[in-house]
């Protein structure tokens, strides 16, 4: 088994610790608390701060945690409200599409899939909330990859693998993809990453009209499209109407 590193587990314990009890605390305190010595505890909170994840107050000395911790509290309380914005207007779609809905993020170089509505029929399926899928094939990550600069860098600078031969993996052609997709605000994936399989896809704005998730219906090609490679109509306006709507919860406004 391997071993857990222990300066990370140290600079969680000094973390937790200036999380709870007084709101500053000395160098000395910290120390005394978690049993170590005052230069091993010193050295770890510069580089905590040097991260911004602890700040000291100039005039006591005393340390308190930093703004970096908001950000990446914000940034996961924000995952949880998208996924709660989007219950009833996802439970909606997948009812009256008929097929699998998916709301998915761009977490560590993918599309992580927070929220899962199973299609409304009897069929065996499996829950795939938690599951990663590639930024560049699936329609969920090609809409995060056109509209969120973050994602767009790492599906550029990524290996784009070719799961079937409809996969588009050179950049130039890639980056036509996604200007197409920006121009009609939707992204298709007919079987790009799974053969028989098409989703389409649209972006979700939070309040300042940043990307924050998309959301895609998925389903088996017969009944997603029409003929080869043409996305029923119905289907994209139902898409584009819910990302819309969990827009306009998430404070984005009409547009």
């Amino acid at each position: 088994m391997a071993k857990n590193i222990q300066s990370l587990e140290r600079a969680a314990a000094m973390l937790r610790l200036l999380a709870g009890g007084e709101r500053r605390l000395g160098l000395s305190d910290i120390a005394s608390s978690l049993d170590l010595a005052k230069g091993t505890a010193h050295g770890i909170l510069r580089t905590l701060q040097a991260e911004g994840f602890v700040e000291q107050d100039t005039a006591s000395g005393r340390y308190q945690l930093g703004a970096e911790l908001l950000r990446l509290g914000n940034s996961y309380l924000d995952v949880h409200e998208l996924r709660a914005r989007a219950l009833v207007w996802t439970d909606d779609l997948a009812r009256s599409s008929g097929e699998s809905v998916h709301l998915g993020v761009l977490h560590q170089h993918g599309v992580l899939i927070v929220h899962h509505v199973f299609r409304p029929d009897d069929s065996r399926q499996v829950l795939e909330v938690g599951a990663m899928q590639p930024l560049h094939s699936t329609a969920l990550g090609k809409v995060l990859a056109a509209y969120d600069p973050v994602a767009h860098t790492e599906a550029i600078e990524a290996e784009r693998k070719a799961f079937t031969p409809q996969t588009v993996t050179a950049p130039d052609a890639f980056e036509t993809v996604l200007d197409h997709t920006r121009a009609r605000g939707w992204a298709a994936d007919v079987e790009e990453t799974w053969q028989g399989v098409a989703a389409v896809a649209a972006p979700i704005h939070d309040r300042r009209r940043m990307p924050v998730g998309a959301v895609a219906i998925t389903g088996a090609v017969e009944r997603v499209c029409d003929g080869p490679g043409e996305l029923r109509s119905e289907l994209v306006a139902a898409v584009r109407d819910c990302a819309r709507a969990v827009s306009r919860d998430l404070g984005a406004g009409r547009f």
